[in-house]
């Protein structure tokens, strides 16, 4: 068993919004370790205000992604692949220190995230669209385009791979992302957004805010965000439903999932 490696000092997490970090200008939130039941970082929540800045970058970068050809976004997600393999380890000690999962288990969530961004890398040869005469001179067109910017709201226990079962998919299709991670585990959106950037991912094509629920209901209010994936709960997630269909989002809400485990009284708990 791999001994999980505890972050030595304060992590400050913040956003990241047009390629670079600022922070939020809502309420400081401790970032607590249920390994060693410590503080290990924190965070300032966004606001409406921050919230709104983030739109406008995305909606400005989302224009400009759009126009760039299917193949090369694929392009970029396959460098982010080779990133996130290669510091596989480094990103799952991160995934445990914050949510209390053995390294085991924090690997094999980001390695199950990997393989939706392995899956996003065949959308290339997806249909995209066809033209057919019905009568003379008249003619039925379909195509597949970008909404421009979505967000995802994921949770606590899975900080890597929940988030990458929506980010590679928006991506690769066209949209900018705003990622708004749990804030019980805020510490593996700072690796993976910068494994996406080093690997060439314009500026402004996937932002994070940090935050809680006033910047969850932010993110369901604002008109500029067409749509909303959420992964939690089954309670929160009729919630993000109702309030993220009330402002005509798309919204995909995934609630009431469990993993169940029995430990048995012969286990050895280390």
């Amino acid at each position: 068993m791999v001994r999980v490696t505890i972050p030595q000092e304060q992590v400050k997490c913040q956003n990241w919004i047009g390629g670079s970090w600022s922070s939020g200008s809502g309420e400081v939130i401790e970032i607590e370790s249920p390994l060693t039941g410590q503080s290990i970082g924190s965070l300032t929540a966004s606001t409406v205000s921050d919230l709104g800045g983030c739109i406008a970058n995305s909606t400005d970068a989302a224009r400009l992604w759009a126009a760039v050809s299917v193949k090369e976004r694929c392009a970029v997600m396959f460098r982010t692949r080779e990133i996130l393999l290669r510091d596989c380890d480094a990103i799952s000690h991160v995934v445990s220190a914050e949510s209390g999962k053995t390294f085991g288990e924090s690997k094999a969530g980001l390695l199950k995230g990997i393989e939706v961004l392995e899956y996003a890398l065949s959308l290339q040869n997806l249909d995209s669209g066809g033209r057919m005469e019905v009568s003379n001179g008249v003619y039925c067109e379909y195509r597949r385009e970008p909404l421009g910017v979505v967000a995802g709201i994921t949770p606590f226990n899975f900080p890597a791979m929940v988030p990458m079962w929506m980010i590679p998919i928006a991506l690769t299709l066209g949209n900018a992302f705003i990622w708004k991670p749990s804030e019980k585990t805020p510490l593996t959106s700072k690796l993976l957004v910068e494994a996406f950037h080093e690997a060439g991912l314009p500026a402004g094509v996937l932002n994070v805010v940090q935050g809680g629920r006033e910047t969850v209901e932010a993110i369901l209010d604002a008109p500029g965000i067409s749509a909303a994936a959420f992964v939690g709960s089954t309670a929160v997630a009729q919630q993000v439903y109702v309030r993220g269909s009330a402002s005509h989002k798309r919204v995909l809400a995934l609630g009431g999932a469990k993993n169940h485990i029995v430990l048995m009284p012969d286990a050895d708990p280390e």
